[in-house]
């Protein structure tokens, strides 16, 4: 039995959670085109009949301008030592960039095998480029691996999980296969609330509005859950809710049907909005978005 531990990194917005959602076939971690959406280390445990595989998802590692993302590039830097393998993604549709030697020069001298998976191919026409641009990040690093995917189209995703297994040692199974993550159902529910906002409302709402589960009674046939949303500023409140409340309104339908999806039941969901001030500069902000450790 091949087990281990993979970690995934890379610049915000690179396809991190899309691939992890890819590889697990659930939708675990979620996405979206706004920097910062992952900020929490989440781990999804894939198994097959001869192996054991723990993704470790981390947050976008990015140029901090406040303590939230200088915590989140910290817990990024962690979850890349004690691994087995590092996956380092890029956009290939956008070329290796800046952020993306910013991040190799951090990893490189790491005695761990890094694969370099070059994501978003299937937004690439020309083959060609791709094969030149393979050529090129060559010479950037001894790669254990480079291997173009698309984790949205799920290409060559069998591909990397063989070669994945190739750099494992043989070991018993670290966790139970009834085990899927690190993180609570509650906490996948709070996140799935927490999406449904930055898809509805884009940019027009800072990524430190955090979203949590106050109360979650399940029965035979339903799950009752209340998510509580919390925004630092009466304006992004009002953003959320919406005219006449519709926006909040729409946030909970999508949220509630990722919800059923996952977890095979009716969901019966309340949302509500909260504003207080100074949430972000607050010890429970940091605490609740796991970021921070109660004994640090």
């Amino acid at each position: 039995m091949k087990c281990g531990f993979v970690s995934l990194v890379g610049r915000p917005n690179v396809g991190k959670s899309s691939l992890l959602n890819s590889i697990l076939d659930m939708k675990l971690a979620i996405t979206s085109n706004v920097s910062g959406t992952t900020r929490n280390v989440i781990q999804g445990i894939y198994n097959d009949e001869n192996s054991q595989i723990v993704f470790v998802d981390t947050p976008g590692i990015h140029k901090p301008n406040n303590k939230l993302g200088n915590l989140m590039n910290k817990k990024a830097y962690n979850n890349t030592d004690g691994v087995d393998v590092i996956l380092f993604l890029i956009d290939i549709s956008k070329g290796f960039g800046k952020g993306d030697q910013f991040i190799l020069d951090k990893i490189k001298n790491k005695d761990i095998p890094i694969f370099l998976l070059l994501n978003k191919i299937d937004l690439i026409k020309d083959k060609k480029i791709l094969l030149q641009e393979i050529n090129k990040l060559k010479e950037l690093y001894n790669f254990a691996e480079i291997i173009p995917i698309s984790a949205k189209k799920k290409d060559n995703v069998e591909l990397l999980i063989k070669c994945i297994k190739e750099k494992l040692y043989e070991s018993e199974k670290i966790f139970s296969e009834e085990e899927l993550t690190n993180v609570s159902t509650r906490f996948i529910m709070a996140e799935f609330v927490r999406e449904k906002i930055l898809e509805l409302t884009h940019d027009e709402i800072p990524h430190t509005v955090t979203c949590y589960v106050e109360s979650y009674e399940e029965t035979k046939k339903l799950i009752h859950i209340q998510v509580l949303i919390v925004v630092d500023r009466e304006n992004i409140k009002k953003i959320i809710i919406g005219r006449q409340g519709l926006k909040l309104k729409e946030i909970s339908t999508r949220a509630r049907k990722d919800m059923e999806a996952f977890l095979g039941k009716k969901a019966f969901l309340e949302t509500y909005v909260k504003t207080l001030k100074n949430w972000r500069d607050e010890e429970k902000y940091f605490l609740e978005l796991g970021l921070k450790d109660e004994d640090e």
